[in-house]
């Protein structure tokens, strides 16, 4: 079996390259089997936002507009922060790799705070933007470093001497911070068997700490996440709820036609 990510505009799938089987991957995974409640919540608000913030604009359309407008109005926000994250990213894999980029207008703040992560750290790529593959559980995901860190409790004053620790980080630029979700995505990506490129697969690198990187245009901030073993049961469980949401319309059999035609009628009686 040879996995391949194949890149679809904004999103992304990984298939099976001699079978052409699709394989899960973590964050639709985790999409469809965690709740979300606070999602829905957003969602009330940037519609009533949208309403607000173009009342006239709105009031001069036909009802249909409005309507299109005000249901799709929650999509352009989400795609706007989708965008700049999958910018960002793009970004930061260059950065990490030493290679010199060309900053977009808008993400100069975050290109500052993350070269600032990278130096406070003194960040040593190991794997970066790597697909991984967990053919025991049938699932994929493209983690986004492992490198190795300076220990910032080590007091040795010289680098070449500090102690390093290895980590598996995910980069985030949300507005909102670090959901407890990232530890189930985390625990899929260290828990899988392979890392995969064009040369075929290799072993996952034992890492001693997940985190997630939270950068933003006013700094940056290393958030250890825990996502061990018990973390990654649950987004086995996740799987199984995902699995069921893909699949629970097949469990929904054809209407059973009676073996005979019944004789039952309905009659009015008449009140004296």
């Amino acid at each position: 079996m040879t996995i391949v990510r194949r890149d679809h505009g904004k999103s992304h799938s990984y298939v099976d390259s001699v079978t052409g089987a699709r394989i899960p991957g973590v964050t639709t995974i985790i999409g469809n089997g965690v709740p979300k409640p606070a999602l829905i919540n957003w969602a009330a608000s940037a519609t009533a936002e949208y309403a607000v913030d173009n009342w006239d604009a709105l009031g001069e359309k036909s009802l249909s507009v409005r309507l299109k407008e005000l249901t799709g109005a929650r999509y352009a926000v989400s795609d706007t922060a989708a965008n700049k994250g999958t910018k960002v990213h793009a970004l930061a894999e260059e950065l990490v790799r030493g290679e010199s980029v060309a900053v977009p207008e808008g993400l100069e703040g975050y290109v500052e705070s993350y070269v600032r992560f990278l130096d406070d750290f003194d960040v040593q790529p190991i794997l970066v933007e790597r697909v991984c593959w967990s053919p025991t559980h049938n699932f994929c995901g493209t983690f986004d470093l492992i490198a190795d860190l300076l220990d910032p409790d080590d007091p040795e004053p010289d680098p070449e001497l500090r102690r390093r620790n290895r980590f598996l980080l995910d980069i985030k630029t949300n507005r909102s911070g670090i959901f407890g979700e990232t530890a189930l995505q985390l625990a899929a990506y260290r828990y899988a068997e392979f890392w995969v490129d064009a040369a075929g697969e290799s072993p996952m690198p034992e890492v001693d700490f997940a985190g997630a990187v939270h950068v933003r245009t006013d700094g940056y901030s290393l958030i250890p996440v825990e996502a061990g073993p018990d973390q990654f049961r649950a987004f086995l469980y996740a799987k199984e709820v995902a699995d069921f949401v893909a699949n629970s319309r097949d469990l929904i059999g054809e209407a059973i036609i009676s073996p005979q035609t019944s004789t039952y009628r309905l009659t009015r009686e008449e009140e004296f």
